[in-house]
């Protein structure tokens, strides 16, 4: 199939303090969801200063069918304020750790990518309980390396979610040796792309158990339980996709221009190797259409290499048009430009502008609602669904909680009832 440009020991002694109910937002124009210092005031009246609930008034029946589909779902309110022991965090900090944190009563589904979408995901991981948190990682990037079997934005999450990521590099784990690297390259062996010892006993332990008859879900959940992941980490197909990109001066397997090429030959257009043949994992199906489900979110990865195989997988598309939960995505263009990634320099490439809405519009027939950045607010009139414009760059983890609540409040406000 093508696509042309078209991817924690301790007592805990809780402070006493009076929990006020989550108040509930509805209607056809609620204004609000910025000024907040972190999670603590996701609840307070202050929470509600930008967000647009609805399209302009030129697009007055935009959105209307994604509403009226979504009428038999549960009763909307979901997030309530409530006393909580602290999680395993990125920051020690105690100012941090002593912050009340959001528990979201119901299931939250996350397609992401690696290094944008793993921010997100810890976000929602840090107010979703346990599995209720279902992630869907990108395997289009996946590759055969060494011989070994190579799961870039699935390692991403899980080592991102186990708290073991490297977050200066956005990949890998932290703390890593790279004896393994150094032998190799002594040898005359591929060096062009970085396997750290750590990591790459992930990947042997990968291939071996994949060699043996394991589906990749299977050894995926395994390899969380043991590192403590509590959310549901499953990869969009247990089947093998490969993103190949296509340049001018022919193919080039996706790793190969991403990694050893380092994004530099122009794109122009994707391939999905075995999307055809490739089914999505069921579990991540059936959250979908659970009506216990309170919200489907599109992390800010790259919509064509991370986000879109999972779109191209048969039959994901229509789930999401029929799913009873709204569909919401996050913008990974700030001000013009990608936080990271060859996000703005593909759709350069593309001929696509260079801007939140074009995002927007890249997802048009799946989402009920968009958030954007405060630098692209000016572009709300653009896009085709109900807006929210807040700080989407997350720097430090309170960033991430931050910004994952604000998603999930949103998103009740797109809910009927």
């Amino acid at each position: 199939m093508m696509y042309d440009g078209t991817r924690v020991s301790g007592l805990i002694v809780p402070r006493i303090r009076q929990w006020i109910p989550a108040p509930r937002f509805r209607g056809d124009r609620l204004r609000g969801m910025t000024g907040m210092d972190g999670p603590s005031e996701l609840m307070s009246p202050k929470f509600l200063p930008r967000l647009r609930v609805g399209p302009p008034p030129w697009m007055a029946f935009a959105g209307m069918t994604a509403v009226a589909r979504r009428a038999a779902a549960t009763e909307a309110g979901r997030l309530e304020k409530t006393p909580s022991f602290p999680r395993k965090r990125e920051s020690t900090s105690p100012d941090e750790s002593r912050n009340p944190q959001l528990e979201y009563k119901g299931n939250v589904v996350a397609l992401s990518g690696g290094i944008g979408g793993a921010k997100l995901a810890l976000g929602l991981s840090r107010i979703v309980p346990g599995e209720q948190l279902v992630i869907v990682a990108n395997t289009g990037d996946d590759f055969e390396h060494l011989g070994l079997h190579i799961s870039p934005d699935l390692d991403t999450l899980m080592y991102t979610l186990a708290g073991l990521a490297n977050l200066e590099a956005g990949w890998g784990r932290a703390g890593e040796t790279w004896t393994f690297m150094a032998a190799l390259e002594r040898l005359g062996g591929e060096s062009w792309f970085l396997l750290g010892d750590g990591d790459l006993a992930t990947h042997v332990e990968r291939t071996r158990r994949l060699a043996a008859g394991e589906a990749l879900s299977a050894i995926t959940a395994d390899f969380c339980r043991r590192l403590g992941v509590a959310p549901r980490l499953l990869p969009m197909s247990d089947q093998p996709v490969r993103t190949v990109v296509r340049t001018p001066e022919g193919e080039l397997d996706f790793q190969r221009w991403f990694v050893e090429h380092r994004c530099e030959p122009v794109v122009r257009s994707l391939r999905f190797i075995g999307i055809e043949d490739a089914l999505p994992h069921p579990q991540w199906v059936r959250e979908v259409a659970h009506p216990d489900t309170g919200a489907i979110v599109i992390c800010p990865s790259n919509p064509f290499i991370s986000i879109d195989p999972i779109l191209a997988l048969p039959g994901v598309k229509e789930a999401l048009c029929n799913a009873p939960a709204p569909v919401i995505a996050v913008s990974p263009i700030i001000g013009g430009d990608s936080v990271k990634g060859p996000t703005a320099k593909m759709m350069r490439e593309f001929g696509r502008p260079v801007a939140a809405h074009a995002v927007a519009a890249h997802y048009a027939d799946l989402i009920d609602g968009y958030v954007l950045d405060e630098a692209d607010a000016t572009e709300e009139d653009r896009i085709a669904v109900p807006c929210l414009t807040t700080a989407t760059l997350m720097r430090e983890e309170s960033d991430k909680v931050r910004l994952a609540g604000e998603v999930l409040r949103f998103a009740e406000t797109l809910r009927p009832g």
